[in-house]
């Protein structure tokens, strides 16, 4: 630094001040061009143009040092400020301090100016590079955020048309074959052929079920409903799969119209955290809490399972659960997991402020039904 010359704006009223101030930074070795200033118009002025440094008085006539440490606060301009005074008391000093001044000297003592200009400079260059990067990062997150948005866009427009064709196309041939197929049991007398026509029966009826099953996993048609219809669809139909009781409470029988994306994301975030339930709780009882109050909706899936230990807890941010933050993310939500410890169950809880949604459709690729073994266990608490 001390091979380069520094601009340095001085507000003094004092032109003796000014050059006793010059003579101690040349002493300690810095290479300065100065432009001194007394005025409040004079310094709004001269922040037009480019300086390293801002060395203020306290008291000028009309004018203060504070005055000037806020002027340049509000103009946005990264520039160290250091006041200079012949008297400063401590609160005042502190203030200075507290609004954003590099440091305070004493004109009695002015033999700490020239080191204390240079940290002022090096300590707002890293500053500077510091709130670069921010913006930098920042701009990659929000680049990243758009394509994050335009393939969840993409992911659910495929998988609506993939389950319009099952609809039409496969759902209709295998509905025709069991026509066929019955048909024909009505109609034959042979006993051998009646009962391979019933075996057909039976296979077609069970692809008939798994082609619905499949278009309900592409996109879930219940949540036409509503979100509070399809969560206690879904806490019924694991109920009668699993054998877990499980309960769907909600403090609105009637919604409003929630913003894009979020009634998915709530949906699938249920349906993981079910399915880790009857993985790996070893629970008899499970419940859906659906509440919305103070514009944040929240969903609470709980068990009374075996819980999760500390062990467990530090792994919450495997994949499992990261994908989970990762989709309530795209609705500007966040997910919470706790545990009571072993044998006290598992809470996990969406929140999502719905005064500030961005619409954004709700991802709905990163997590299938509970027939298909993508989930990570570590997540839910299976050692």
């Amino acid at each position: 630094m001390t091979s380069q010359r520094l601009r340095v704006l001085h507000i003094e009223d004092s032109e003796l001040d000014h050059d006793l101030a010059l003579a101690y930074l040349r002493r300690g070795g810095l290479q300065v061009d100065t432009r001194r200033v007394d005025t409040e118009a004079a310094f709004r002025e001269a922040l037009q143009e480019p300086w390293d440094a801002v060395l203020s008085d306290y008291n000028l006539p009309g004018f203060s040092g504070l005055t000037a440490l806020e002027i340049l606060n509000r103009s946005g301009l990264m520039i160290p400020f250091i006041l200079v005074s012949g008297e400063i008391g401590e609160d005042t000093a502190v203030e200075a301090m507290r609004n954003g001044a590099s440091d305070y000297l004493l004109k009695a003592n002015l033999s700490r100016l020239a080191p204390a200009l240079e940290h002022a400079i090096e300590t707002t260059e890293m500053r500077r590079q510091k709130a670069d990067t921010d913006r930098a990062l920042a701009a990659s997150r929000q680049r990243l955020s758009e394509l994050a948005q335009h393939l969840q866009t993409s992911v659910e427009m495929e998988r609506a048309a993939i389950a319009r064709e099952i609809h039409d196309d496969v759902g209709g041939s295998l509905t025709a074959v069991k026509f066929d197929l019955a048909w024909i049991a009505r109609h034959t007398v042979n006993t051998e052929v009646y009962d391979r026509v019933q075996q057909a029966l039976e296979t077609v009826t069970y692809a008939i079920e798994a082609s619905q099953r499949i278009m309900h996993n592409l996109r879930p048609a219940i949540l036409e409903q509503g979100l509070v219809a399809a969560l206690q669809w879904m806490a019924n139909r694991f109920e009668k799969r699993t054998g877990i009781a499980c309960t769907c409470r909600t403090s609105h029988d009637l919604l409003p119209t929630l913003p894009p994306g979020v009634p998915l994301v709530a949906y699938r975030t249920a349906q993981e955290a079910l399915t880790n339930v009857s993985k790996h709780a070893q629970a008899t009882r499970a419940s859906i809490d659906l509440s919305l109050a103070q514009g944040v909706l929240s969903l609470e899936v709980s068990d009374n399972g075996r819980g999760l230990s500390n062990e467990d807890l530090a792994k919450a941010r495997s994949f499992g659960i990261r994908g989970l933050h990762e989709r309530a993310g795209t609705v500007g939500g966040w997910v919470e997991l706790s545990s009571g410890g072993s044998g006290r169950g598992t809470t996990l809880i969406l929140s999502v402020p719905l005064h500030a949604q961005r619409s954004t459709p709700g991802r709905d690729d990163d997590f299938d039904d509970v027939n298909e073994e993508t989930h990570d266990p570590s997540a839910w608490g299976k050692p």
